[in-house]
């Protein structure tokens, strides 16, 4: 499985995982960011709070749970990094994408702050050593290495896109 022999993880993760082709974790994010990034830009800004069911989350709300669950996972990536061996703690998405503020937000706004993340996140994975990159920790419970975390956004992303693809893009 790509470069990630001898990373071990949990079960949890290797759907977004799967998803990943690329074997390189910078070119991974770099694809997937495109991939998003271009199908976002297609949609009308009034499409935004569509949601495909009662109780699914909005364009706008997916797009900021990709960003938001990005962002916690750099910060895990960071702190194992450095050898911080606090084991951190989940988090609750749905609380996150209810308490959001998503909808209230243009989709322009919300895509100027996905590319400014994303291109955080690159800097940050670019700049990590080999060393750091096969360091791990525990978060929510779960083993995780540096390496594994970015192909664990990427695929996140993908999943996430995959889903706006089949269940919102068609009915807009």
């Amino acid at each position: 499985m790509k470069t990630l022999k001898g990373h071990n993880f949990a079960e949890y993760f290797k759907h977004y995982v799967s998803l990943v082709k690329e074997e390189d974790v910078n070119t991974a994010l770099k694809t997937s960011y495109q991939l998003t990034k271009s199908a976002i830009q297609l949609i009308e800004e009034e499409k935004g709070t569509y949601a495909y069911a009662e109780g699914k989350w909005s364009i706008k709300e997916l797009l900021l749970h990709i960003i938001d669950t990005e962002r916690i996972f750099c910060e895990r990536a960071l702190r194992f990094s450095r050898n911080d061996k606090t084991e951190l703690p989940g988090f609750d998405h749905d609380e996150y994408v209810k308490h959001s503020g998503a909808n209230e937000r243009t989709l322009k706004s919300l895509l100027k702050e996905y590319k400014a993340q994303r291109k955080s996140t690159l800097q940050l994975f670019k700049n990590f050593t080999p060393e750091m990159m096969n360091k791990s920790g525990i978060a929510n419970g779960n083993k995780l290495t540096v390496l594994t975390i970015a192909y664990v956004i990427s695929g996140h992303e993908l999943h996430h896109l995959n889903i706006l693809n089949e269940k919102y893009l068609p009915y807009i």
